[in-house]
């Protein structure tokens, strides 16, 4: 679907349950992200399908798979999220730990933004993180985004993006 340097960006298939449920479970994602409650194969596939899979049929975006070129290995998930408690569209993402410090969340991350731009058409773009996430919140500002509130809860930094209008 969207193809960069050394990246490949395509939809989730009931088939990446296995590597769904690998990257739900790992410990970064359970304390940065939080607990989906997937603990099996059956609860991966209906993850994926009540979620990425259902988005990309509705909206033409979702998380999508993050594929290494050089050797075809699933390195983790990002993509644009439309969700209920939020007003506009966010980017997410989520990597094996093996993959991180090696620019493929910036790489992705950039082009998925772009595809939520030039693609769709989003007219801003949001990011979450929790606070204590200095990785994921150096991502966003690298992305260009700014800090624009930390919610009641104390739990969510909000982050967001303008984009410019765009001209036909």
């Amino acid at each position: 679907m969207i193809d960069t340097k050394r990246l490949t960006l395509r939809p989730a298939t009931v088939d990446d349950a296995s590597f769904y449920l690998r990257l739900v479970n790992e410990p970064s994602f359970l304390e940065n992200i939080g607990d989906k409650g997937v603990r099996d194969l059956d609860g991966a596939r209906a993850a994926l399908l009540a979620g990425p899979i259902a988005m990309q049929a509705q909206l033409g975006y979702s998380l999508w798979m993050v594929i290494r070129k050089e050797d075809g290995a699933t390195i983790g998930m990002c993509g644009l999220i439309k969700r209920d408690t939020l007003p506009d569209t966010d980017i997410g993402y989520a990597y094996l730990p093996a993959y991180w410090g090696q620019g493929y969340a910036w790489e992705a991350a950039s082009a998925a933004m772009a595809y939520g731009r030039d693609v769709v058409g989003l007219p801003r773009l949001l990011g979450i993180v929790s606070p204590g996430n200095s990785a994921s919140s150096g991502l966003l500002k690298k992305l260009g985004m700014h800090f624009v509130e930390r919610f009641a809860t104390g739990e969510t930094d909000l982050y967001r993006m303008e984009f410019p209008p765009r001209h036909n």
